[in-house]
């Protein structure tokens, strides 16, 4: 009998993300209870995906700040060398006109 059971194993669902994404809409309309009755999913099982696509939000969110700070670094650096390129002609021409 333990040799039938251990033969008949379940396999495990993959769910696609517009499964998931579906899922946790349901789940902030009516309460992750509810929804996992609704769907035949386990609680925790919807408390996961939450707790992931919060964690994958707050990571763009960083991309999207890094990115920011990227592009602002970038336009001061462009200024600075604008200014230094100035600064080396007014140089070089002070130099020329007093020897």
């Amino acid at each position: 009998m333990a040799r039938q059971a251990a033969s008949m194993k379940k396999t495990r669902t993959r769910y696609s993300q517009d499964y998931k994404a579906e899922a946790l809409a349901l789940a902030d309309r009516v309460g992750i209870s509810a929804a996992a009755r609704e769907l035949g999913l386990q609680s925790s099982q919807l408390y996961q995906w939450r707790a992931k696509a919060q964690q994958q939000q707050s990571a763009s969110a960083r991309e999207q700040a890094l990115a920011d700070e990227n592009a602002r670094l970038k336009r001061q650096l462009a200024e600075k060398s604008e200014e230094l390129e100035i600064t080396k002609k007014a140089a070089a021409y002070f130099a020329k006109h007093l020897k």
